[in-house]
């Protein structure tokens, strides 16, 4: 067999492992190196050769995590139409990621001191802006900040992420629960 064919046949699909280590690390958040490597189908070294160590493989979970929020955000329109609707959307499009952000979220080094990945800034300004947005249009209370709205839909986003997991929700359930949720709590009553 040629070098080419030998290397293609050896070549790691680096999403894959990230996915499966995600997989494994909502379920236990302490998994070991090698319970990760076993979890991805592939030896500890090769594991090694892909990230020098945990922290290497939290930060590129974090930035797959970044970048299927930053995705969401786009898919979900939160510019269009009635916030209401936006947040809707979005909490639709982060489904699939929910999982990975309940392990993110989970992992405090990565929102300390100066190493933060600027990512979760701006996706925090933009969560920030949706519901800005709609407390300027009228549709959502003026008396919650947007800030503390945006931290309540990760939260929302986690906890059902880990209910769903464990089986106490039915997934079908995920985007209807935690949108009725947090707009039942933020939307803005007329008296």
């Amino acid at each position: 067999m040629s070098q080419m064919g030998y290397s293609c046949l050896m070549a790691v699909d680096r999403e894959r492992v990230l996915r499966d280590a995600a997989g494994l690390l909502m379920r236990k958040s302490g998994a070991t190196m090698d319970e990760v490597a076993r979890a991805a189908g592939i030896s500890r070294a090769t594991l090694n050769r892909q990230f020098a160590g945990r922290d290497a493989l939290v930060r590129a979970l974090e930035e797959l995590g970044l970048a299927e929020c930053e995705s969401a955000l786009e898919r979900a329109r939160v510019d269009d139409g009635p916030a209401s609707d936006a947040v809707r959307r979005l909490v639709r499009a982060l489904e699939p990621a929910a999982g990975l952000l309940a392990f993110l979220y989970s992992e405090n080094q990565l929102f300390e001191g100066y190493g933060q990945n600027e990512g979760w800034a701006r996706l925090d300004a933009r969560m920030v802006a949706l519901f800005r947005r709609g407390q300027e249009a009228g549709e959502f209370r003026i008396d919650l900040s947007p800030v503390w709205l945006s931290e309540a839909l990760y939260g929302l986003l986690v906890s059902a992420a880990w209910a769903v997991y464990e089986g106490r929700v039915a997934s079908k359930d995920f985007t209807s629960n935690i949108a009725e949720l947090l707009l039942g709590g933020a939307v803005r009553r007329t008296e």
